[in-house]
């Protein structure tokens, strides 16, 4: 074995808790850190079926979010703490249905919509052959 085997890098180092000065480095810092932490957040849900939401402001003011099953549902939920957690309802009339309402509630939506519009076109040629059928045959 040589003794004097050199290191290729000097691995992992610790970082300086510190705001840093480089813009440029702030940034790319900023954004990397923010993508881990909204990994973190899904693997946290995914794995203990936990509702997140996770509402970050970079130093330029932007804002970015992530959330599950909906970031304003959460926030709405936190607001009004003692209320229960809102049950989707899917006999909305279409003009009712939010934009922010969740994706698998706009889904269940759909389906149920789709869903009584092949019963009514069921029903529509059920009515047009009783009617043919009771006009009897044309001469």
């Amino acid at each position: 074995m040589e003794e004097n085997m050199e290191k290729k890098s000097r691995g992992r180092q610790r970082i300086k808790m510190a705001k840093m000065e480089n813009k440029s480095n702030l940034q790319v810092t900023f954004s990397k850190r923010r993508s881990g932490l909204f990994k973190k957040a899904s693997e946290l849900n995914t794995l203990c079926g936990a509702d997140i939401a996770v509402i970050v402001f970079s130093s330029c003011g932007k804002v970015y979010s992530f959330g599950h099953p909906d970031v304003e549902i959460m926030v709405n939920r936190f607001k009004h703490i003692n209320q229960p957690f809102p049950n989707p309802n899917n006999n909305m009339p279409l003009s009712e249905v939010q934009p922010h309402t969740p994706i698998q509630q706009m889904n269940d939506f759909l389906t149920q919509v789709m869903d009584d519009l092949e019963t009514s076109k069921k029903k529509n040629e059920e009515s047009k052959k009783k009617r043919k059928n009771s006009k009897g045959p044309e001469n």
